[in-house]
């Protein structure tokens, strides 16, 4: 969900991977799978139907909360934007 605020647009999720989740949902959306086809994100997802640019950001979010549970992220940081 997207605040908006008088100076900036911020999500209201502020967990670690929050952008590259909304970025992957507004992509999996925009996508012809869901337009056209009456899909579901997740069915569009189950079945492989997505854009090589949805599939990146899919791999990048998986990353990302791979990274959350890696011991080794005191040193190096969240993976991510």
């Amino acid at each position: 969900m997207v605040v908006f605020g008088p100076e900036e647009v911020q999500l209201a999720d502020n967990s670690a991977c929050a952008s590259i989740r909304a970025d992957l949902k507004m992509c999996l959306l925009n996508s012809d799978c869901c337009k056209v086809d009456k899909k579901t994100p997740r069915q569009c997802l189950k079945e492989g139907q997505i854009s090589d640019e949805c599939h990146q950001l899919r791999q990048i979010f998986f990353e990302c909360k791979r990274s959350v549970l890696d011991n080794r992220r005191r040193f190096r940081g969240l993976k991510g934007y």
